[in-house]
């Protein structure tokens, strides 16, 4: 997970530095349509089969529109307001999958663990600068827009832990989402006008490479192995890491500014991952009073 969280936080700074050659939401129909092929040779190579009758068309359907409109409103709403406040408000998808867990899988959350969720989603907010000043009624739409984004990608979390698709590989089920959602991302771009101004430099291009080879193509893929076989809500609590790798990413390449809150941020995500993650205290066994008078 912290692999994956280093990986995501740099792929924020990825897609910036690849705008000025590609557009936001052209990037993201790229990026899955070279993502596909990258599954398919995995698919090749480990012999996994896809099309097999194991009840997973549906929920795959609604796993692949989910995930493309998730990606349409994230890419639609960094267009409208920061990417600081973009961060935050997109990773509030955790408390989506603790609430639908408690609601659709049966996990339940102590108050510890709900402390630690607060915690951590305070430690990402003060590390990425909110509240920020000269908010205006774009920017409110924008922030809604990542909130949605942040919903929908809890919902495909839990589609997967709730349906037939537990049971089928990973790839399967990123196959689904990678496919789907590049018509949606594509009738998107169409629809927001944008277009490619000229041919993108060598940095756009390796750039994309890098989203759709290791981030779409691998570290997806690791994520719903882990999905599948972890606790939903306590993995989804890890990703609050990821914008604090982002924001290191962002002062290391783009030179952002970081202040001493920054630690104070990473002080407060530690603390709550250690909350959320922390086992679960032992019940002692009442003793078997014949055992102890035998012992007497």
């Amino acid at each position: 997970m912290l692999m994956l969280c280093l990986s995501w936080g740099f792929n924020q700074v990825a897609v910036k530095l690849a705008l000025p050659d590609i557009p936001p939401l052209l990037q993201g129909t790229i990026r899955s349509s070279c993502a596909l092929p990258v599954l398919l040779l995995i698919v090749y190579f480990r012999g996994v089969k896809l099309f097999v009758r194991d009840g997973t068309l549906y929920p795959g359907l609604l796993l692949g529109v989910t995930f493309g409109i998730e990606f349409a409103l994230i890419y639609h709403g960094l267009g409208l307001t920061s990417a600081s406040r973009a961060a935050v408000f997109m990773y509030t998808a955790p408390f989506f999958v603790a609430f639908g867990s408690h609601r659709l899988l049966g996990e339940r959350l102590r108050s510890t663990q709900w402390a630690g969720l607060g915690l951590s989603f305070v430690g990402v907010a003060l590390a990425i600068g909110v509240p920020q000043a000269n908010v205006d009624a774009n920017v409110l739409w924008g922030d809604m827009m990542l909130v949605s984004g942040g919903a929908l990608w809890a919902a495909t979390t839990l589609i997967v832990k709730a349906t037939a698709l537990r049971h089928a590989p990973a790839e399967k089920a990123l196959i689904y989402q990678v496919t789907i959602s590049i018509p949606i991302l594509a009738l998107a771009a169409w629809l927001s006008g944008e277009t490619l101004t000229r041919l993108p430099g060598p940095l756009a291009l390796s750039l994309v490479v890098y989203q759709a080879v290791w981030v779409v193509g691998l570290t997806f893929l690791l994520w719903w192995v882990l999905i599948k076989a972890y606790s939903a809500s306590k993995l989804s609590a890890f990703t609050f890491i990821t914008p604090l790798f982002g924001v290191m990413a962002s002062y290391l390449i783009l030179h952002d500014t970081l202040t001493p809150v920054f630690g104070v941020a990473a002080l407060l995500v530690i603390a709550g991952l250690f909350l959320v993650n922390r086992p679960s205290p032992a019940v002692p066994i009442p003793a078997d009073p014949l055992l102890n008078d035998i012992e007497t």
